[in-house]
């Protein structure tokens, strides 16, 4: 099982679901970065299920630094945090022990290892996103300490709800704000109506999340094959129920000309930037210097109370309603996770980058 992101900037997470707890090892971090205990344990409340209106399992999610930090400030060893689990409801899934959830990794997980853990999906939780927000913090401590770095994620589309401000005009604390993280009033009440409808129907919605990111200089990303958005790609489409990305235009860049879709050059206060930024920020697979853009797009969860027809161990077909605490839409506790996999994307190839200059 590959269980470690990145290369330089390294993230290797452990724990499962209804396990005794969660935890990351994050290695790669230079020695002296100021370490934030408080930004950590803000990172990890913006995902801590019991604050939002899409989960009903709550869990105090305080973060342990077992290693790599000493007087305030990274050692350069590994950083080692392990979160205790507390809210478990394991005999919720007891029906599920024998049973495939349509569109879960239940089957593939079963057929791949011959075992797997069905309390609440073990490794395939979205409660092992917690790890890859405690390495998303530290990525955002280090990047912090060298860029002017902004990142803004947000829900911009729930079901078929779509927010009419562009992420780029929502301040990233007032996204945090709302319980459906979407910084415009109007799509929040109905994203809200519409998660309280589908838990009352037992049913699921997908939705989108968009990205902006301020402040990356130009120059990062590795061609060939470690391009800027590659590995935006990968790092996005790793999270559990991501089933999409794009990046600037997109597929629209599909039905577009050349003279409509490329990003022409103008001066501005003696430097070259560009008059759209159909490319997202990045060309040939390095940042140019204008803002980072991109979408990631999220499936419906597959736990639903409506009954379906689910595989079993045995081969036969079995109608089963899932019972318990399930989120009718992922999108909205995904916002941080897509933050810091793209904190600890951009980590990863700033420092590729400076040990491809020669720079310490």
């Amino acid at each position: 099982m590959a269980n470690t992101f990145g290369t330089l900037f390294r993230l290797t997470t452990f724990g499962e679901s209804h396990g005794p707890g969660v935890g990351a090892v994050v290695d790669g971090c230079p020695a002296g970065v100021p370490f934030n205990i408080e930004m950590l344990r803000r990172d990890l409340s913006r995902r801590r299920p019991g604050q939002s209106l899409t989960t009903q399992r709550n869990e105090p999610d305080e973060p342990e630094i077992l290693s790599g930090v000493f007087e305030g400030a990274t050692t350069g060893a590994p950083i080692a945090v392990l979160v205790r689990n507390s809210d478990q409801r394991s005999h919720d899934y007891a029906p599920l022990a024998d049973l495939y959830r349509p569109s879960h990794a239940d089957f593939t997980y079963a057929k791949k290892y011959g075992v797997r853990d069905h309390r609440g999906g073990g490794r395939a939780s979205a409660r092992e996103t917690l790890a890859r927000v405690v390495g998303g913090a530290v990525a955002r401590m280090l990047l912090q300490s060298q860029l002017p770095l902004v990142v803004r994620a947000a829900v911009t589309t729930l079901g078929g709800i779509t927010a009419q401000r562009d992420v780029a005009e929502m301040n990233p604390d007032h996204i945090y704000d709302s319980p459906v993280r979407c910084a415009d009033h109007q799509a929040e009440q109905a994203m809200i109506a519409l998660l309280e409808e589908l838990r009352a129907a037992g049913d699921s919605a997908g939705g989108i999340i968009s990205v902006h990111v301020d402040g990356l200089p130009a120059g990062l990303g590795e061609p060939i094959y470690d391009k800027l958005n590659a590995r935006l790609a990968a790092a996005m489409i790793s999270i559990n129920g991501a089933m999409g990305f794009e990046m600037g235009a997109g597929f629209a860049v599909g039905t577009s000309r050349g003279s409509a879709n490329n990003d022409q050059f103008v001066e501005t206060e003696g430097r070259l930037r560009t008059a759209t930024n159909n490319s997202g920020g990045v060309q040939g697979g390095i940042s140019n210097g204008m803002p980072l853009r991109f979408r990631v797009a999220f499936k419906p969860p597959s736990s639903i109370a409506i009954p379906q027809q689910h595989g079993s161990s045995g081969g036969d077909v079995v109608t089963h309603a899932v019972q318990g605490r399930h989120d009718p839409s992922i999108v909205v506790r995904a916002v941080p996770v897509v933050e810091a996999m793209t904190l600890m994307t951009l980590a990863d190839l700033w420092l590729l980058s400076r040990a491809s200059a020669g720079v310490a």
